[in-house]
């Protein structure tokens, strides 16, 4: 039998970066303590000022850019395009990275997994979705203040703005009907 909970975003844990450069608020993840021993983790950052990024060796990053004007990332000395609002973007955890931002202080949203240990999927959607996983571990975040979710075999969620619902041990085909703008992110053990 499935799993469900539902995260609220004035719960999550607020932490110092590993770099000590910002601060994180972490939404979830599979196991572990502090920076250590996850095999996959969700987090906020504010990103106030251009600079430099942690380095997670072992780990694929995924970065979307949740509020704020936007940010150019240069991982390894190579420019990414401008990084927009809902416009995700990977790389390697392993990599030299910095930030230069577009404007303002940023939001972001990241998803860090180790690849040796999951397959992962991230996608953006805005408006009303018919989607179908068969992912073990199946996260929606909600981007916007009011975000509906209806599952197969749970009652209808009601979501704020960053609140997450995560789905553990799916063993079939689940249907998801959401309304508002989300990321669905689909985790496999390898």
């Amino acid at each position: 039998m499935s799993a469900l909970q539902l995260l609220r975003a004035q719960d999550y844990p607020r932490m110092p970066w590993k770099n000590g450069g910002g601060f994180t608020e972490e939404i979830t993840r599979d196991a572990g303590d502090g920076l250590d021993g996850f095999g996959w983790r969700l987090s906020i950052a504010d990103i106030e000022a251009s600079g430099g990024f942690s380095t997670f060796a072992g780990y694929q990053r995924i970065i979307t850019v949740l509020q704020g004007d936007g940010m150019r990332l240069l991982v390894d000395g190579q420019p990414s395009r401008p990084l927009l609002p809902f416009d995700a973007f990977a790389f390697s955890g392993e990599s030299q990275v910095s930030c230069e931002l577009l404007g303002g202080a940023i939001r972001d949203f990241n998803l860090i997994y180790a690849p040796q240990r999951y397959h992962a999927r991230l996608q953006w959607f805005d408006g009303t979705s018919r989607l179908f996983s068969s992912a073990s571990t199946v996260l929606l975040f909600a981007a916007s203040n009011h975000v509906e979710v209806g599952l197969t075999g749970h009652e209808t969620q009601q979501l704020g703005r960053y609140d997450c619902l995560r789905l553990e041990g799916n063993e079939g085909l689940l249907a998801l009907d959401v309304q508002g703008r989300f990321c669905l992110i689909e985790l496999m053990p390898r």
